[in-house]
């Protein structure tokens, strides 16, 4: 009778588990394509904000606000270069090739200014702090590009001083270092084919990703655990033990009478 009793227990402890276990993994596969499904809207929001027409000089966004309602817009200005405020960040890679991302601020023609991330340069391998990329060209210059929030950031143990190479770039604590009336916003600069940038620097930027196939990987995975865990728990909890009983029965049996 006990053990009778301490089985029951013991087989109402594993369908409690073994259904938690199933509700929690398939609860966090429908999070997964809710995730996805966000991410996939995102997408096509950035891209149509990028087919947008680009943004002139009067239309640049002021504040933080607008440049967030603004991000991923084209953006065609005209500027000089300040090149002594260029600055380098570390550990950007381009494909296999360890590089910087190279930061110039641009004065606009209205007296604002405008960090611009130029480009991609290679490291140099032998001496990480030879910087041996071209100046940006004087004079006024068109630039096109698509607005950032700000540049992408790395983790760092603890933040930097100043200094032409930088692991990361804060644009308020840039702003007060040189003291220029830069907006709150990064323009990443494009290629323009009808007028190509002679510079050497590279501006092969990844588009926006959605990233909702990961999101979906995931879903798979706790779909595929919870399947897995409704499967053992029929096996051992229901298919086994009726198994068990059958073969019992049958061996338990008197064996029919001789004719």
């Amino acid at each position: 009778m006990r053990s009778a009793a301490k089985h029951r227990w013991r087989d109402a402890v594993v369908w409690t588990a073994a259904l938690c276990l199933i509700a929690l993994t398939a609860r966090l596969g429908f999070w997964q394509l809710d995730r996805a499904a966000q991410k996939t809207a995102l997408h096509e929001a950035q891209l149509q904000q990028a087919r947008a027409p680009a943004l002139s000089l009067p239309e640049l966004p002021a504040t933080a606000a607008e440049a967030a309602a603004a991000e991923h817009r084209a953006v065609a200005v005209q500027g000089r270069w300040l090149p002594t405020h260029t600055v380098f960040l570390d550990n950007r890679p381009h494909g296999p090739r360890a590089g910087f991302h190279v930061l110039t601020p641009l004065a606009l023609a209205d007296g604002r200014m405008l960090i611009v991330q130029r480009g991609w340069w290679p490291r140099d391998a032998a001496d990480r702090t030879r910087l041996a990329a071209p100046p940006p060209p004087a004079g006024v210059v068109d630039v096109r590009g698509r607005v950032a929030l700000a540049p992408m950031r790395l983790f760092e143990l603890a933040p930097e001083a100043g200094g032409v190479i930088r692991q990361n770039l804060d644009l308020d604590a840039y702003r007060q270092e040189t003291r220029l009336p830069l907006l709150p916003w990064l323009l990443v600069q494009l290629d323009d084919p009808a007028q190509p940038v002679d510079d050497g620097l590279v501006r092969q930027w990844p588009e926006p990703a959605a990233g909702a196939h990961k999101n979906l990987g995931y879903a798979v995975q706790w779909f595929a655990l919870a399947a897995l865990v409704a499967v053992l728990l029929l096996w051992f909890q229901v298919w086994r033990p009726r198994r068990r009983r059958a073969s019992s029965f049958f061996s338990s049996s008197p064996p029919p009478p001789s004719a």
